[in-house]
């Protein structure tokens, strides 16, 4: 069978391991001598990080992201950066801190301003200039955020989420130590958790799946299948933390550069109107976007070869070779139960929201990669279960 063009991008450099975060220091100094540190709460290996940073001779200006970032944020942290003459952007924290140091770092090269950029809300202008050197430290396993091309930001006025994209604003270096997330909490660890692992699916069924972004999915998924839980259950699990950041990074590298899905596509504007995790409102719709995908192709489009990568992963993530699609929604559900993901509803979403939600969702970027379009009746059904 021909093999089609594909292209895939990615940080210019990923150094990936247990305790690669001593190298921080030495790294940070090749990329500027004044960074601005972005940052989230306090975590138990920031003092480390400064020490490392100072070690190098590389200055600091810290800016502490707390919830997931504005565009109101962003324009904060980009007049401090600019005010304070830094020359690099170091991003230590999960998605919400690292896409916080992406979108800083592109808008202090180019010069336009930050509604020039964005899509749906902006202009949706092409980036121009390459970012400004930035080191990207992951602290969680979920959002693949290292290694992605854009940032996504949110507009509370709007209701909406929306993104920062462009190949030149790929961090500089990807610094993955497994060891930072041994503190998250089991709460964390499973909303993480469980984005990767949708991270991993997404790609693998999306309309453009490539022969590269395949086989990071592949292995995600098998990894996903014992670490998720593992993980939940022991955070000092070293293998399992271990896996789980392997599984992050591969899913920032699949969907990067082949796209999302339906769980995407919903989790866009219910993240935009309530504050709930993002990998809180993935988990809760993988098992039933999934359904409803596989329903949807059998009645539309029995022929599909997307059908046999569903039964794939039921036979990856159950690890049984007999498995079949169902199963694998079976397991995604019982995940959910296992690692107690509440309804949509605890956040605030009803009834009444699902219409804009739909209406919002079926224009959304990820749900152009969805394997399969759905209707806007199947993607009521999807939300109403989610309540």
């Amino acid at each position: 069978m021909e093999m089609k063009a594909f292209e895939f991008a990615t940080a210019q450099r990923i150094r990936f391991g247990w305790g690669v975060l001593e190298e921080s220091g030495s790294i940070a100094s090749t990329l500027g001598r004044r960074a601005f540190l972005v940052r989230g709460k306090k975590h138990p290996d920031l003092p480390r990080l400064m020490d490392l940073l100072d070690q190098s001779r590389v200055s600091v200006v810290e800016f502490v992201v707390t919830e997931e970032p504005s565009v109101d944020l962003v324009r904060q942290a980009v007049a401090q950066a600019r005010a304070a003459g830094c020359d690099c952007v170091i991003g230590f924290g999960g998605g919400s801190v690292l896409d916080t140091a992406k979108a800083v770092s592109a808008l202090l090269t180019n010069t336009g301003c930050l509604e020039d950029y964005l899509e749906v809300v902006g202009q949706g202008q092409a980036l121009e200039v390459l970012a400004a050197p930035c080191l990207a430290i992951p602290t969680t396993a979920g959002t693949g955020s290292e290694v992605t091309r854009n940032a996504v930001l949110g507009v509370p006025e709007a209701g909406v989420k929306v993104s920062l994209r462009s190949h030149l604003m790929l961090p500089t270096v990807a610094l993955v130590d497994p060891a930072l997330t041994c503190s998250l909490p089991p709460k964390i660890t499973a909303y993480t958790g469980m984005d990767a692992l949708t991270q991993v699916l997404e790609p693998y069924v999306s309309v453009r799946a490539n022969p590269m972004t395949d086989l990071f999915c592949r292995e995600g998924l098998q990894r996903a299948s014992w670490a998720l839980l593992a993980a939940f259950k022991d955070g000092n699990d070293k293998d399992a933390r271990t896996a789980m950041t392997w599984v992050s990074l591969l899913g920032g590298l699949a969907l990067a550069n082949a796209g999302l899905g339906a769980v995407h596509g919903l989790a866009a504007p219910i993240g935009g109107m309530f504050k709930a995790p993002h990998g809180a409102i993935c988990a809760r719709l993988l098992p039933l976007v999934t359904r409803v995908n596989l329903q949807a192709l059998r009645n539309r489009q029995p022929e599909n070869p997307i059908l046999e990568r569903y039964h794939e992963i039921a036979r990856w993530l159950t690890r049984r070779e007999e498995a079949q699609a169902e199963d694998g929604v079976t397991w995604l559900e019982e995940m959910v139960d296992i690692l107690d993901i509440p309804g949509l509803g605890a956040y605030g979403m009803t009834h009444e929201h699902i219409p804009t939600i739909v209406e919002r969702g079926l224009r959304a970027s990820s749900m152009k990669a969805n394997p399969i379009a759905l209707t806007a009746e199947e993607l009521t059904m999807i939300l109403e279960e989610a309540l």
